[in-house]
């Protein structure tokens, strides 16, 4: 077991990730009501030996913190609309032989019906697979078991995602800030 495995164990949680291992993805991750989520999908990730960058916004990229964020595979998020993110990213997809981007939908750790469709965007443009991961507070588990089909419908896939992940209302750690 490596460190961040024994990390996950030693505050008692555990992983199933059995979605197929792939060089290339993006992972949706949600319900995310808490600066929790980053560090716990972080080992989780990390005990299997894999690396991920992960969408975080520009806010937390401050010396010395930015540093550490690059290097654990962090992406600013600028908070002004118009950055062509999205096509930088998937520029990175292009470029890159291995990238699996996490990304939580909600875009914020506060209460919103409102998903941003950017993952979407993302994995369309690069063609990748979407893969679905919950952190689960009740059983302590983080768990990536789930590859959507993508239809290229913005709407209909939304859809569908929201329908997984109102199976997971109560996994939150806050459940009342979690809304789908």
């Amino acid at each position: 077991m490596n460190l961040w495995g024994t990390i996950l164990k030693w505050i008692g949680w555990q992983t199933d990730i059995t979605a197929p291992r792939r060089d290339k993805c993006v992972i949706c991750v949600a319900p995310h009501t808490s600066n929790r989520d980053f560090i716990l999908g972080l080992c989780a990730y990390r005990s299997l030996g894999r690396e991920a960058n992960f969408l975080m916004k520009e806010f937390w990229f401050f010396f010395p913190l930015k540093y550490l964020l690059r290097a654990l595979g962090g992406i600013p998020v600028p908070r002004k609309r118009g950055s062509a993110l999205t096509d930088s990213i998937i520029r990175m997809f292009r470029e890159r032989p291995y990238v699996n981007l996490a990304v939580t939908p909600e875009g914020t750790r506060s209460r919103t019906e409102r998903w941003r469709t950017g993952f979407l965007h993302i994995a369309y443009g690069a063609d990748v697979p979407l893969q679905l991961g919950v952190i689960d507070y009740h059983t302590k588990t983080i768990s990536i078991t789930t590859e959507y089909p993508l239809s290229g419908d913005i709407e209909k896939d939304m859809a569908g995602i929201k329908d997984f992940y109102s199976r997971h209302a109560d996994a939150a750690r806050y459940p009342d800030k979690f809304a789908f």
